[in-house]
This record gives structure tokens, C-alpha cells and sequence, in this order.
């Protein structure tokens, strides 16, 4: 049985943030020779990035802004695939927490209202100004590579950006960003039983998983900004 990743219906969608407290002990990242700047009240923080597989590189010019440690589900259920089953994701469910351990931003899928027929995208909403960013997997911006890519892990991804929303009162943290990264994972790969069957359709799973994202924009986009 081959595990396929597809987005299901809308309705499927509802943001159940989830904190975990001893996830939040893991440490963020591994140190690189040049370490990004990132905007808070001091500007004195820096977001350092983890080696990663050249592929999910960001080539653009863009840099880290702000990144967030999410804490929540990877959701599947079993569907028909072929001529067999899968588990089809259709949903995560997350909260990315600061440095601080305060909730920063919620992850989900929601429709793109930036392109044609409002396709289901994976989504990010700032907790506090409810800005949101829209984006999908980049041309071959998927790895498994176990030289990064822990067992059990699902994979480390470079996503970009296909629409951005400002919050009702105007609030803009996430409308520069450019691409996303997903790094640092553990768990949340689709579970190797209970969907073989004809009975089996419609069975949800629910598997716990942790990821470090990495928000990306343009140097100069509204560098007085607090982002925290």
C-alpha cells in the first residue's frame, strides 16, 4: 500500500491548537556560519538555520524573519487509492510557539482566496494580528534525505508563497513573507496499518508531529516591524 498526500474538503478544516509542554524543551536549531537577523523590539535576535539539503535552499534573495515551533497533528483518513487504499492527508493541526514559548502563529489548510478556484493550501494565521500567508510545495521541494530527515519523520519541505490576507484591523506580520520552510521534523508520517480494506474508509488518524518553520522575505519589507 503506497501513503499519497492529498488536501480533502474545507469542511474537514478546523484549527484545534494543541500545546505539548515538553515539546517545547527541544531546541530550535543547529548553528550555521552566517545566522540571519530577525526583527524584534531590539532587533537583537537571530534566527540561525539548520543545515538543510540544498534543494530546499531559498534562492531568491529573501532571508528569515521569524520562525516558529509547531506543536500539533498530521491528520489522515483512509480513502480509496487505485486500486487499494491509502491515507490521504487532508488536514494538519498546529500552533507554533516563540522562543518564549508563547503562542506565535496556527497551521492548517484553508482555500487560497488569491487563486482561481480557491484551491485548499497549506495555511498560516498569526495569533495576534491574524494576518495570514498561503503556499505550496515548491518544483522539487520535498526531502526524505536521511542525512537530514529523522525515521518516522515526515519530510523537510520548501513551500511558496501563493497568497497573503491582511488581518480585519489591518495587521500585516505574515503578508511579506515570500516562502516557507519545514524543518527540524519528528513524527506525523501516515500510519503503515488500518487502512487495506473497504471498511477501513473513512477512518481517521490523528499522528502527533513537531516542525520548525522558517518564514521568509524580501530584505527591506517593513524592517521596523516588531514580528514577535
Amino acid at each position: 500500500m503506497k501513503n499519497r498526500i492529498a488536501l480533502a474538503d474545507p469542511a474537514t478544516r478546523r484549527i484545534l491548537p494543541i500545546a505539548c509542554a515538553a515539546a517545547l524543551a527541544v531546541a530550535f536549531t543547529v548553528s550555521l556560519p552566517q545566522p540571519a537577523h530577525a526583527d524584534n523590539d531590539d532587533h537583537s535576535r537571530h534566527i540561525t538555520l539548520p543545515r538543510m539539503p540544498d534543494k530546499l535552499q531559498v534562492r531568491d534573495g529573501s532571508t528569515p524573519f521569524l520562525v516558529g515551533h509547531a506543536v500539533g497533528t498530521q491528520n489522515y483518513i483512509c480513502l480509496p487509492s487505485g486500486s487499494g487504499f491509502a491515507w490521504t492527508l487532508f488536514t494538519p493541526e498546529a500552533t507554533l510557539f516563540n522562543e518564549h514559548h508563547k503562542q506565535l502563529i496556527t497551521h492548517f489548510f484553508s482555500p487560497n482566496p488569491d487563486e482561481d478556484g480557491n484551491p485548499i493550501r497549506a495555511t498560516w494565521q498569526h495569533s495576534r494580528d491574524t494576518s495570514t500567508v498561503w503556499a505550496k510545495v515548491a518544483t522539487d521541494g520535498v526531502s526524505t534525505d536521511p542525512n537530514f530527515v529523522a525515521t518516522g519523520a515526515v519530510a523537510w519541505l520548501l513551500l511558496e508563497k501563493v497568497g497573503v490576507q491582511e488581518g480585519p484591523g489591518g495587521g500585516d506580520t505574515l503578508t511579506v513573507t515570500t516562502d516557507v520552510q519545514r524543518l527540524n521534523t519528528s513524527g506525523g508520517v501516515a500510519p503503515s496499518t488500518g487502512c487495506s480494506q473497504a471498511t477501513d474508509v473513512g477512518s481517521k488518524a490523528f499522528v502527533p508531529y513537531t516542525a520548525d518553520y522558517f518564514f521568509y522575505r524580501l530584505p527591506g519589507s517593513d524592517d521596523d516591524d516588531d514580528r514577535n
